[in-house]
């Protein structure tokens, strides 16, 4: 005997009746695939509780996670690429930055700041993968140099957290020449006496790697994040060899010395103060 029977066949529900799952409310963990309520990741910082994988974020949750209560001051947003190469590939490089900043809502690939943490000043230069790739134009090295100049005359640490695919090559020579710039403010605001703090995300490469992402008074980074100049699939394609386990991961470029510690997003705020207070030889903050 069966506790339910269907009294009315072909039961259909209208299409305005019908309820869907609206878009991003799932997310699923890139590398052990558990699945998320979008809200429920975000609470963790974006770390999966399962495999503590890390997934990408953009600056603003960067921005978010570090800043006291959130609330920063955005430096330079409307900066914007111009094109002096008029340069083309399979589209213009203007149509491909115009339909990018549609896609993503950014102006370019990164976003500059500076806000307190606990109390004491600090500026923030952030990354934004999403914007073809996190390419390194003459636009990031431009707000990375003002972003630089406003911490000296703010007298507070400095921070860029890299995310990067390197030089963007639709710039070609310009976008080289923001390695050297950036480098040579980063020894502006040492004779400042003041901190800069590099902290390395997945991905950092090519261009980036090889200039600031490593200059820093401390070299920190996220778990599992790739770190290298050529990449894996590069080294690949060039050496026809697949890379060990764990090659170019954030452990093991500590395990060789190019890093000073690796640190999961929670506690992030509480080393950025750590270091701050220990290079300043200032009272250590709780």
């Amino acid at each position: 005997m069966s506790w339910f029977k269907r009294k009315k066949e072909g039961i259909t529900t209208k299409t305005e009746e019908k309820k869907e799952t609206p878009d991003g409310y799932w997310t699923k963990c890139s590398n052990c695939k558990t699945l998320y309520i979008t809200d429920d990741l975000a609470k963790n910082n974006f770390v999966c509780e399962r495999c503590s994988h890390h997934e990408r974020i953009d600056a603003e949750t960067y921005f978010d996670l570090i800043f006291d209560e959130g609330k920063y001051t955005e430096l330079d947003r409307d900066m914007v690429s111009g094109d002096p190469l008029e340069f083309q590939d399979t589209k213009k490089y203007v149509d491909r930055v115009k339909s990018t900043q549609k896609a993503t809502g950014l102006k370019d690939a990164l976003r500059a700041a500076y806000g307190t943490i606990d109390g004491q000043p600090l500026v923030i230069a952030a990354m934004d993968f999403g914007f073809i790739g996190g390419s390194m134009g003459s636009v990031m090295g431009e707000k990375i140099s003002r972003a630089i100049m406003k911490a000296i005359d703010l007298k507070a640490p400095f921070m860029i957290i890299s995310k990067s695919g390197g030089a963007r090559m639709m710039e070609a020579g310009y976008s080289l020449m923001q390695m050297a710039k950036v480098s040579g403010n980063l020894g502006l605001l040492s004779e400042e006496k003041l901190p800069y703090i590099s902290y390395l995300t997945d991905p950092t490469t090519g261009g980036t790697t090889a200039s600031f992402a490593m200059l820093g008074d401390i070299n920190i980074a996220e778990p599992n994040a790739l770190i290298a100049f050529a990449g894996p699939r590069v080294v690949r394609d060039t050496t026809g060899k697949d890379l060990p386990e764990g090659f170019q991961r954030s452990e093991f470029v500590l395990e060789h010395g190019f890093l000073d510690g690796i640190y999961e997003r929670k506690d992030l705020k509480q080393q950025i103060n750590l270091y701050i207070d220990l290079i300043q030889n200032q009272p250590i903050r709780a």
